[in-house]
């Protein structure tokens, strides 16, 4: 069975359209051994693949093949995490120290853009709000 890298990114939940990965691994953003491929390439069990997403670079190992996309707690059958747990440390740590940029002059955010914020942050103060 032959299957494309770009649809084996988007069945295991890599990437949310397959557009999306296509436009990926054409921008050089994912390599096989460090270097670039092309969406058409054949994917094979065994292969491995560095993706680099908007934070940090994920290492997956292709565990078997798949022609339809999978539910997320399925995705272990088919593939194997190999990215380093320092890379999900500053992932976690860049999160506690962003900081929201608003243009001068623009105001004081609305509701929606104010929940927005609070949605980056994952600030659960909001929710025990309504809760109470």
């Amino acid at each position: 069975m032959a299957l494309r890298i770009d649809k084996y990114l988007w069945a295991v939940r890599i990437f949310k359209t397959r557009s999306q990965a296509a436009d990926a691994i054409k921008g050089g953003k994912v390599k096989s051994s460090a270097e670039t491929i092309k969406p058409s390439r054949e994917v094979k069990i065994g292969d491995q693949y560095t993706i680099q997403l908007s934070d940090f670079k994920k290492t997956i190992r292709v565990k078997d093949l798949l022609e339809i996309r999978v539910a997320a707690k399925f995705v272990a059958d088919f593939m194997e995490d190999l990215t380093p747990e320092s890379e999900y440390q500053s992932i976690s740590r860049s999160k506690e120290t962003l900081f929201v940029f608003r243009p001068r002059g623009t105001g004081r955010p609305s509701k929606k853009e104010r929940r927005d914020i609070e949605g980056w942050f994952g600030e659960e103060g909001s929710e025990q709000k309504k809760i109470e």
